[in-house]
């Protein structure tokens, strides 16, 4: 897709474009490329769908390196196709952020530096099958609270893309849990496994909201301009109240001894997250974040003969469809 460029906004102008702005935002309406809209929301919007792009792409790595030694045929297709599904995210996403003026080459080189983030719960290592399993339950159930809201982000290309990318996390979820529900039925290890599965992924699953809003820098503005539509802290009692009646349905303990029901507040109370370790994988620290890179550089420089091939093609294209009579 060509990257949309803004078009400069006379300055005398500039008010009134910004009131337009401001009362598509209010009436809830979309923005759409082509309209004049801040830099500030612009950059905003570039950071959060670059970042999201980003973890739809490193996020096939934990998975994916379950699908060769997946126990059947049945689950190694299931898992080769989640992750195709993954894949195919991730290019939505770029696509919904070229439309805002960025450039896909730009992005990726930015994120093989360093310089860009992607969620952090992709930076944890997937020892066991039932990994495969705890994912598709927490990690995408937590992704579906985060990003079922974002249907209706101001930004109409990001929000329209959140439509498909939602039904398909859906069911990512649903195949998570079902495998999970297997295993709890089977062996005493199998039992085991899950549970310590759980124990590892629960705690970095309500990190994946995000610092909590007294601590989050862009939560307030996002929410502002309707890029977002709720609080960190919001979406994550969310997960929690409908992440517990699952778990009792599967017989696992979620690893928290202050998890209890409210009554009073109508909501489940849950115990202090570890922000410093999610600042540290954030910083760049964390098991995997060192091998999640270096994978996705040395798949980058395996793939340029494609993206060359694929340059010469259009131009070879372009070049006969100009002589042609």
């Amino acid at each position: 897709m060509t990257a949309v460029t803004p078009t400069p906004a006379d300055p005398v102008e500039t008010g009134t474009l910004r009131d337009r702005f401001e009362e598509t935002v209010a009436r809830d309406r979309r923005v759409e490329p082509r309209d004049w809209m801040p830099e500030e929301y612009r950059r905003t919007l570039i950071r959060q769908v670059a970042q999201h792009a980003h973890s739809e792409i490193i996020g096939m790595q934990p998975e994916g390196a379950w699908i060769t030694r997946a126990p059947s045929l049945r689950r190694k297709s299931i898992l080769l196709a989640k992750v195709q599904d993954e894949a195919g995210h991730g290019l939505y996403l770029y696509a919904a952020a070229e439309t805002l003026g960025a450039d896909r080459a730009d992005l990726t080189a930015k994120l093989l530096a360093g310089q860009q983030k992607y969620s952090s719960i992709f930076n944890y290592p997937t020892p066991s099958y039932a990994d495969v399993g705890t994912i598709g339950w927490l990690v995408d159930g937590a992704a579906i609270c985060n990003q079922v809201p974002l249907c209706r982000s101001s930004y109409g290309p990001y929000a329209r893309a959140m439509v498909r990318i939602c039904k398909e996390e859906s069911f990512h979820q649903r195949q998570g849990y079902e495998l999970l529900l297997t295993l709890m039925a089977g062996t005493d290890a199998q039992r085991a496994m899950v549970q310590e599965s759980v124990d590892r992924f629960w705690w970095p699953a309500l990190m994946m909201f995000g610092p909590p809003d007294d601590r989050s820098p862009n939560s307030a503005r996002s929410m502002a301009w309707g890029v977002k539509r709720h609080t960190n802290d919001e979406l994550r009692q969310r997960f929690v109240d409908m992440t517990v009646p699952q778990a009792e349905r599967l017989g696992v303990t979620l690893p928290d001894p202050e998890l209890r029901w409210n009554a009073e507040r109508g909501h489940h109370d849950f115990g202090a997250v570890d922000w410093a370790e999610f600042a540290e994988v954030v910083a760049g620290r964390g098991p995997c974040n060192a091998e999640r890179l270096a994978r996705r550089r040395a798949a980058h420089d395996e793939g340029a003969w494609v993206r060359e091939a694929a340059t010469a093609y259009a131009a070879g294209q372009a070049a006969a469809a100009a002589v042609s009579p």
